[in-house]
């Protein structure tokens, strides 16, 4: 099997996160790896064609962000072990190219995401990010079923 030495897990700040940081637990003990915790916030509102606002505006943004990433330290404090090399990431953007963007910066060797049950009509008509990032991926990945 070969070596984990970066292993990313991608987390949308649901109720599975600690699953998913189970499973990536597991593997970096098992290897020895670095565990990347990253989330993927929506992009600013001047990327999709609006202007960015008033300053207040762009300060509660500020603190939101924030926020979310002391958040994903809290996950990363509570569900990894002392033992294991852990980072959050906070970035912005379109949330399948900036998993696969991030994955390929951290020379990531595995990408562990959960996975939504949906209908086929479901997946159809509304993004399924897992689903495109396994069409997409050029690294292994772990896909977790999340119970709704």
């Amino acid at each position: 099997m070969k070596e984990l030495k970066n292993i990313l897990v991608a987390v949308d700040f649901n109720d599975a996160v600690g699953d998913l940081l189970g499973y990536a637990e597991g593997l970096a003990q098992k290897f020895g790896s670095k565990v990347w915790v990253l989330h993927v916030a929506a992009p600013d509102p001047d990327f999709v064609g609006y202007e960015p606002g008033p300053q207040y505006i762009r300060d509660f943004k500020a603190e939101e962000f924030r926020e979310e990433h002391r958040n994903l330290q809290m996950y990363c404090d509570n569900f990894l072990s002392e033992e294991i090399e852990k980072e959050a990431l906070l970035i912005q953007g379109s949330t399948v190219e900036a998993v696969l963007e991030e994955a390929k910066k951290l020379k990531s060797d595995l990408l562990i995401v959960g996975t939504h049950k949906h209908s086929f009509l479901h997946n159809l008509l509304q993004e399924n990010v897992s689903l495109e990032l396994l069409k997409k991926a050029s690294i292994p990945m772990l896909t977790i079923p999340i119970e709704e």
